[in-house]
């Protein structure tokens, strides 16, 4: 299932008039496809994957994910749909520090009612597939930076999304573990058929997306900037 946004635009009060965040955007992001988001700072990234993660409704356009067009939902249809379709992979891990890694996926899951023994099993097999399997019981304060970031890939992948929103995941690591991370999100998003759109500011990482779309002052080009 993909992701698409089809002609949105996003406006904020701005005193007396309206600030244009995003402008006529349209992109689509296929299955197994990792589509990377470059842009300067205010050119409106923050406020794409807000809407894509329908945590803000657009002023126009559609925005639909994995075949379910958000416009009809209300609150809590779209908080259903975040829990089921949508992982989110944020800026900071924000890991809960009393919890080991493996605990960190499972709460995920257990807010969705699955049975707590495939949880446990799903768990550890997304730990795996980050190459942390050995760390399933280390809490946050235990691991190092990179390993936390991964924690927090796989618990965005723990109730099976079909897309994946990532909000500038090397912010916080120097190259050699940036460039790690986005090639696991790039291998997991292969594997795992998820529509996957990241966000970065890191344009020595760009090699690793199948596509790059730019963003300037809210208007979307495809292509990396010179």
């Amino acid at each position: 299932m993909s992701l698409e946004l089809d002609a949105v635009t996003l406006t904020y009060p701005d005193g007396e008039g309206r600030l244009t965040a995003l402008d006529d955007v349209s992109l689509t992001v296929p299955p197994g496809r990792l589509t990377a988001v470059v842009g300067p700072s205010g050119s409106g990234k923050s406020s794409l994957l807000a809407v894509a993660a329908t945590l803000v409704t657009p002023d126009r356009g559609r925005v639909v994910v994995a075949g379910t067009d958000t416009a009809g939902l209300d609150a809590a249809g779209r908080a259903a749909l975040r829990r089921t379709s949508l992982g989110i992979v944020f800026q900071q891990p924000n890991l809960l520090p009393s919890l080991t890694a493996a605990e960190q996926l499972q709460v995920m899951a257990h807010l969705s009612g699955r049975p707590p023994k495939s949880v446990r099993d799903r768990a550890m097999d997304l730990l795996d597939a980050v190459g942390l399997a050995d760390r399933a019981a280390r809490r946050p304060h235990q691991l190092s930076g990179g390993q936390r970031q991964r924690v927090n890939i796989a618990r965005a992948l723990m109730n099976e999304p079909s897309v994946l929103l990532v909000d500038e995941p090397t912010s916080a690591l120097d190259h050699e573990r940036g460039a790690a991370i986005v090639d696991l999100l790039a291998t997991l998003t292969r594997e795992r058929g998820t529509a996957t759109l990241l966000v970065t500011h890191d344009h020595g990482h760009l090699s690793a997306a199948a596509e790059t779309i730019t963003l300037q002052d809210g208007h979307v080009t495809i292509g990396t900037p010179a």
